[in-house]
């Protein structure tokens, strides 16, 4: 079954290598979607893939890459149905 889901991190999550440590994880785990610095200072994650493998994944948002400090994540599901215009994984 296929998991869309949409987050956002706060934290010390911008200059510290949190969005290549999320698509390190999302390729790996072969889950789509992107990862974006807002301009607040938090980090737009969106998920889709397989739910496993998305739980996987929100799993290493949550731990962030040495130097980050993941202070809170509000996880959003969204509807899957919209999953098929999401390819790839990118980060900007």
């Amino acid at each position: 079954m296929i998991q869309l889901v949409s987050g956002r991190v706060q934290g010390q999550v911008q200059g510290v290598g949190f969005r290549a440590h999320v698509k390190q994880a999302a390729v790996r785990l072969g889950v789509s979607g992107y990862a974006l610095n807002l301009p607040d200072g938090q980090v737009e994650v969106l998920l889709c893939g397989p739910r496993e493998s998305v739980e996987q994944v929100q799993q290493s948002v949550s731990q962030g890459p040495h130097g980050a400090r993941v202070d809170n994540i509000g996880w959003q599901t969204l509807d899957p149905s919209t999953a098929g215009q999401v390819e790839g994984f990118r980060i900007g």
